[in-house]
């Protein structure tokens, strides 16, 4: 780590303490002067910033003034979009080709991760010192404060952090471990990773050995080894658990803290901005607004008011400068709390509904079409003794493919009768159950994706 960045993780922790003790304005300042200047920053170092903010006012600290661009718009315009002129598409390209690389620093100076493409188009990110030293800035003030017990548990296991994730590849859960890595080798055995497409027993008696202080891995990866913590073969005892990359229910939550006897702290972020929110004892995610902007939205991307599940959300990473993310379509639906969180965490508070592009869509009795969450779906399923993981594949316009995966004991009837009830009461008719021979399957990047849409198979 340079010094520069050493001087600015220390400037960083000092003023979010700071401005958390002054509330919610002196947030809100730091947050119009970090988008400020990243803005300007943008329009001088990046080609496609300068022309798509051409015509706005000198000074922007009002995010509402920014065009909107999502993942299609920036891939496309990859070489101009970057603010380092070194850092091209064929290089960083040919650098994810070579998986001896996953962590590596590129061009000496940058962490570069990929995403899974689950939604059809692949992300390249190119993750910069200052995006990387944010979260340590940030997590003093994490919240919930760890018990006796907890501590215990993390000082008799040294902190080791076991991360469910990917098999292999460049993915940021992988690449940031790699790089903690290879940074701190004399450490590394703090963090490792164990790829979730080994079989489940071998994946069961690796952490067993390693016997970790916290893990972290996509939410529904950790319910499986909930189960098989429950049956007595996962034999852990971790302070920690971090699910991500998938939405979560308070039942769900709930079943991990009992399974483990651990305290869950769910993770809402995205490659593009690692630490977007925090997650609160109350099943909230606190939005690090002092670094990041959350607008969420209606279709035609319109402010939604709290309370309300926009379409989607825009995010703008204040920290990431090689490749500014402002106003950034991230596609998931999420609630703002329209009042203070019962934990005491002053931070803007959100619950994610689900993927905007997750919702399926069916048939209604009154004729057209009708949408159902994907969150439905998981709330009434996580209810069902006995289901491990599923998935939901829109096969047809009218046809659901389940896949399950399931412990003793036939589940499919429980299964078959809560869908029929999510379905029934949103008006959807004529819908068709199909049980699937085979599992749930994951998607390249290690994510099983609980609900597949009709557009997205296509």
């Amino acid at each position: 780590m340079s010094e520069d960045i050493r001087r600015f993780t220390r400037e960083a922790r000092r003023t979010a303490r700071r401005d958390v003790r002054e509330g919610p304005a002196a947030v809100e300042r730091r947050q119009r002067e970090r988008l400020a200047d990243l803005v300007a920053y943008a329009r001088e170092r990046s080609p496609y910033h300068r022309e798509l903010y051409r015509g706005l006012p000198e000074r922007v600290a009002d995010p509402t003034l920014l065009p909107v661009t999502d993942k299609a718009m920036l891939m496309a315009h990859f070489d101009d979009w970057v603010t380092d002129r070194e850092v091209t598409r064929a290089r960083v390209e040919e650098f994810v080709a070579d998986p001896e690389l996953v962590g590596a620093r590129f061009l000496d100076r940058y962490l570069v991760a990929t995403s899974s493409g689950t939604s059809g188009l692949r992300g390249l990110f190119v993750l910069d010192e200052r995006n990387l030293a944010v979260p340590n800035a940030l997590a003093a003030r994490a919240g919930g404060a760890l018990g006796a017990r907890d501590l215990v548990r993390l000082v008799v296991r040294r902190g080791r952090t076991a991360v469910v994730t990917a098999p292999g590849g460049h993915f940021f859960t992988v690449a940031g471990t790699r790089r903690f890595q290879r940074d701190h080798p004399r450490l590394g055995g703090l963090m490792r990773v164990f790829p979730t497409d080994r079989p489940l027993p071998e994946l069961v008696d690796a952490l067993n050995r390693y016997d970790p202080a916290s893990i972290a891995g996509f939410l529904s990866m950790l319910t499986q080894l909930a189960a098989e913590q429950e049956a007595g073969r996962l034999r852990v005892h971790p302070a920690i658990l971090i699910p991500g990359g998938e939405t979560s229910t308070a039942e769900v939550r709930q079943r991990l803290a009992a399974a483990f006897g651990a305290r869950v702290r769910a993770a809402y972020a995205a490659t593009e901005c690692g630490f977007l929110s925090v997650g609160c004892p109350a099943g909230w995610y606190h939005v690090n607004s002092d670094w990041a902007v959350v607008e969420p939205v209606d279709a035609d991307h319109r402010p939604v008011p709290p309370g309300t599940p926009s379409h989607t959300v825009l995010v703008s990473n204040l920290a990431n400068r090689v490749q500014p993310f402002l106003r950034y379509d991230l596609g998931d639906s999420v609630v703002m709390r329209p009042d203070p969180c019962p934990c005491g965490n002053p931070m803007p508070a959100l619950r994610v509904e689900g993927r905007a592009a997750d919702v399926l869509t069916f048939s209604s009795r009154t004729g057209g079409r009708v949408g159902v969450s994907p969150m439905l779906f998981g709330t009434a399923l996580d209810r069902v003794p006995g289901v491990h993981r599923f998935q939901l594949v829109q096969s047809a316009p009218d046809t659901l493919l389940v896949r399950l995966e399931s412990g003793d004991g036939d589940v499919w009837p429980a299964v078959r009768d809560a869908i029929g009830r999510v379905l029934a009461d949103r008006g959807a008719d004529g819908v068709t159950l199909v049980r699937a021979d085979e599992p749930p399957q994951q998607s390249p990047g290690g994510k099983y994706r609980r609900i597949v849409p009709l557009a997205a198979r296509t």
